[in-house]
């Protein structure tokens, strides 16, 4: 069955094979970012709009990556693009500082208390990067401490335990990999056992309230809190990695809902509005740590930002995207009835050979098998059946013109309707 998709793939896609080849001669695996090469060849893109990406062979597919989950509002939206256009009129980079950027952090900060100091980068990579460095200068301690499948961008400080098995280095050419723990994701106990066995040199945590790459987990309540409470008695920072949540479920961040708070939380692709984006927030007091101004170089911690930090461009497009996030507040319950209509009906559909985890308007379907019958963690996730998920994922691509990344989860964006979830969900009845 998979050969006659991948056949019917290829007939599809053939100026896709003969560009992809050419771009495999220019670029390492072909692509810019690991994950978007898939078997055979993944199709190039030539458009988007709305819900749909538009491949060089004319083929249009209903999307579910929605740019690394980053397209709250869907590809194209009018305001973003007009906004866009506006500002692109009197340029796209001035490497100064300029007033797109304070009205950016206005929204930001009002909608995320925690806010109360904002550098920005241009990846959720580089921001995870510097909240770490941030907690070893402000604490004074060395250990990091992550979660099992925990994905925090390819920083070298945090690239530890993120694909099965976790015992594995990640990498070659990664140093210093002593000073990153890991913890079991939703285990309290033996996430503490951990942290008390570091406590005298721990620096902080860092966490994501729904683990997106590992398997779009929803951390319990309890357990965050529990680890947050650990933290803050013993002196070490509590980092959430809100890239991929913050103002993904309603306007802010996740964890107010959850009565948490968090010393540093970073931000990234939906404050972005489609463009590259990294934001490192705090409390005030933590990140006046990164204020060079009288600073000896053993007092301070060097947080730079980069070239394109805080372009014009990337922050009118963020403000604009939030800007409508606020203004039309219906968006988020839309989105997220969406979203527990999907995993409903997926569950229903596969009847019993899926768990179907995530959360509001992210979603993911997992395989069971080695007796898995609930997924807290990345280990229960990675033991499912991947091989299952990325021949269903390549089959939507193939015959169904709907496009998941493959083995990845999906996103719902206000672009999709309850009609394109019941298109989806059909073709999930065929495989």
């Amino acid at each position: 069955m998979l050969l006659s998709y991948i056949s019917e793939y290829k007939k599809n896609t053939k100026t896709s094979a003969k560009i992809f080849a050419q771009s495999s001669k220019l670029h390492v695996n072909g692509v810019s970012h690991n994950i978007r090469f898939y078997e055979p060849y993944p199709f190039v893109v030539k458009a988007s709009k709305e819900t749909s990406l538009i491949d060089v062979d004319n083929n249009k597919y209903t999307d579910y990556w929605m740019g690394h989950w980053s397209l709250i509002l869907g590809h194209g939206h009018s305001k973003v693009k007009e906004s866009l256009k506006k500002q692109i009129e009197k340029s796209w980079m001035y490497g100064t500082v300029n007033e797109q950027t304070i009205k950016l952090s206005e929204i930001i900060s009002k909608a995320v208390p925690v806010a109360e100091k904002i550098r920005y980068v241009t990846s959720g990579t580089e921001a995870t990067m510097y909240a770490v460095r941030l907690a070893r200068s402000v604490t004074g301690k060395k250990v990091i401490a992550k979660i099992d499948g925990g994905w925090h961008g390819y920083t070298s400080d945090l690239l530890k335990s993120v694909n099965w098995p976790f015992t594995e280095s990640e990498s070659s050419g990664v140093v210093n990999e002593e000073k990153i723990v890991s913890i079991p994701y939703n285990d309290l106990e033996n996430s503490l056992k951990i942290l008390k066995k570091y406590s005298k040199d721990l620096a902080g945590v860092i966490i994501e309230p729904v683990l997106g790459g590992g398997g779009c987990i929803p951390a319990d309540a309890d357990y965050l809190k529990g680890v947050q409470e650990f933290c803050k008695k013993n002196n070490s920072l509590f980092i959430l990695d809100e890239i991929v949540t913050g103002f993904r479920f309603r306007f802010g961040c996740l964890y107010p809902t959850m009565k948490l708070d968090p010393d540093i939380v970073t931000l990234g692709k939906i404050v972005g509005g489609g463009m590259a984006i990294g934001v490192m927030a705090g409390k005030k007091e933590i990140m006046e740590f990164a204020d060079t101004r009288g600073k000896k170089k053993s007092e301070r911690s060097y947080v730079g930002g980069g070239t394109f930090s805080a372009n014009p461009a990337t922050m009118t497009s963020g403000f604009t995207t939030l800007s409508v996030l606020k203004n039309e507040k219906s968006i988020y319950s839309k989105i997220n009835n969406l979203g527990d209509y999907a995993r409903k009906e997926l569950t229903k559909v596969f009847d019993g050979k899926v768990i179907v985890t995530g959360k509001g308007s992210l979603f993911m379907t997992h395989f069971v098998k080695n007796g898995i019958t609930e997924i807290k963690n990345s280990a229960d996730a990675a033991k499912c059946d991947n091989s299952t998920l990325q021949k269903y994922h390549f089959k939507m691509i193939a015959h169904d013109k709907i496009f998941f990344l493959p083995g990845k989860l999906g996103a719902i964006s206000n672009a999709h309707s309850k009609e394109d979830i019941k298109k989806m969900v059909l073709a999930s009845q065929r495989i």
